[in-house]
């Protein structure tokens, strides 16, 4: 089979690898129909991610067909792959958090990914896709992302809400702050992220300078603000956009220390709140609100691409991704 693998920082080939034979025991073969391309793909390609070793088969955001029958689903099934493989003996674990293991590896990061013909994961890791074709089934992860980082927010139905970064975290979390209730604004420094938020999803609240996010009757600040620029520098400045009683909501993760004024963060009473990952009703969440018609994946979408293709349009997609929310190779 032939994988998409990123051979070191700036190189990207597909690779022939024999057709996986072994199978651990509580495991099953997945054979993959589509593949999101995701920021982490990005970073991975252009050398910048901190928990990585080359070469790397990538690909997290994952649809397939169950080869044999596993976990209660039938062979054949279109499944969704949940790519954090957890121990399920530590802490977290044991609390009912495998999205933050002590021990996660995740497909695409700490050990190869779904960018191939088949792969083999633990059944435990898979959700029938029941309603979506293969393309909306390899977007649920990402939104899941957002999905879950709402759920830890536990804002309410008419909360003001500021996600600063409109790239397709930060879209997906807007879009199910929405779902929640909240009154959603926009902050990023992109004009035409920003277009793409108001034309294809109707938000329009949106600022590209930060100054004006804060005028009129927004005045006293938003209850709960989600970051999703990767940025460290974002971060910080974001603390002062949190109402008194707010919560911070940390979706994107730097290398890096962040630094904020105590006194002003006592003052508000502030929550921080980390988000990583998803867990499974973040999933079934997704994939509920997909079914219904609440998120519209054809708007999510910018681009279907063939695997044969990838050699030459990753380095240009990662090149310039200001126009682009999700591109997915269908294998």
């Amino acid at each position: 089979m032939l994988c998409g693998t990123c051979v070191e920082p700036g190189r990207f080939e597909l690779i022939e690898r024999p057709l996986p034979v072994d199978l651990p025991e509580g495991w099953a073969f997945v054979d993959i129909a589509a593949v999101g391309i995701c920021g982490t793909d990005y970073h991975i390609y252009a050398g910048k991610h901190p928990y990585l070793n080359y070469p790397r088969v990538i690909g997290h955001e994952l649809s397939g067909r169950l080869v044999t029958s596993a976990g209660g689903i039938e062979a054949g099934t279109l499944v969704v792959i949940n790519p954090y493989i957890a121990c399920g003996k530590c802490r977290a674990c044991l609390r009912g958090k495998p999205n933050c293991c002590s021990n996660i590896a995740v497909l695409g990061v700490h050990r190869d990914g779904g960018l191939c013909q088949r792969i083999a994961v633990p059944a435990g890791n898979l959700t029938a896709a029941e309603g979506l074709d293969e393309i909306q089934a390899a977007m649920v992860e990402f939104l899941a992302i957002g999905a879950h980082a709402v759920a830890r927010s536990g804002l309410a139905a008419g909360d003001r809400v500021l996600v600063t970064g409109a790239g397709p975290i930060g879209i997906g979390t807007a879009l199910f702050a929405r779902l929640a209730g909240a009154e959603v604004h926009l902050l990023d420094l992109s004009a035409q992220r920003l277009a793409l938020a108001r034309e294809k999803f109707g938000f329009q609240n949106t600022y590209e300078d930060a100054s004006r996010v804060l005028e009129g009757d927004r005045a006293d600040g938003f209850d709960t603000v989600f970051d999703a620029t990767g940025a460290a520098a974002a971060i910080e400045a974001g603390f002062p956009f949190l109402a008194h009683g707010s919560s911070y909501v940390l979706v994107s993760v730097v290398k890096d220390h962040i630094r904020f004024d105590d006194a002003e963060f006592h003052k508000r009473e502030t929550r921080i709140i980390g988000s990583r990952n998803a867990v499974q009703s973040d999933f079934e969440t997704v994939m509920a609100a997909i079914r219904e018609g609440k998120i519209s994946t054809h708007a999510l979408c910018s681009v279907i691409l063939p695997l044969a293709d990838l050699p030459q349009r990753l380095p240009e997609l990662a090149q310039d991704r200001a126009g682009l929310i999700k591109a997915v190779v269908r294998l």
